[in-house]
């Protein structure tokens, strides 16, 4: 994964545009992957699914609460991935009040597939999803990668702590 440039995909969101009114005021909105990482060093981790334990509890709080850290550290922007669509990405977001991470809806799961992650869930009723890893991404490029061990389908455990923001924190220099 190291040195590899990022796959080439356009995400659809959703955005807030009050111009739209009404009780949901939200416009689609393609975002490609050179909007989302080319001429900036970001961090990235993505997981099997939104409002799900692990990824509630500690992935996601961790990484918004620590962004300041990772600001200092030279990474100007930090991206949840997951294979959700963008109204659960939003109301995810919503639900845990996030303010610094900006969470990126990969519906069909092409990035998460071109980037060699995407798992069959059906164990547990998701079909498929992302396995959990984080990656540091400078202008396009892959320069550091943690990935969670036991990279399967189906997987009976959820393994978290390679991907996780304390650990990321430790490998990055500014």
């Amino acid at each position: 994964m190291i040195n590899r440039k990022v796959p080439s995909v356009v995400f659809k969101t959703r955005v807030r545009d009050e111009a739209t009114g009404g009780d949901n005021p939200f416009r689609w909105e393609d975002r490609t992957t050179q909007d989302y990482f080319s001429k900036k060093r970001v961090a990235i981790f993505s997981l099997p699914g939104a409002f799900t334990p692990t990824c509630s509890t500690f992935q996601l709080p961790d990484y918004d609460s620590l962004f300041p850290e990772f600001k200092s550290k030279g990474i100007d922007s930090i991206y949840c991935i997951s294979v959700n669509d963008a109204f659960v990405m939003n109301a995810w977001g919503k639900s845990l009040d996030i303010k610094n991470i900006t969470l990126i809806p990969d519906g069909s799961g092409e990035f998460t597939r071109k980037m060699g992650m995407l798992i069959a869930k059906d164990n547990l009723g998701f079909g498929m999803r992302s396995w959990r890893y984080a990656a540091i991404i400078d202008d396009l490029v892959v320069t550091h990668w943690f990935e969670e061990p036991g990279f399967s389908d189906n997987h009976n455990e959820d393994p978290y702590g390679v991907s996780a923001p304390q650990n990321v924190l430790k490998s990055i220099k500014n």
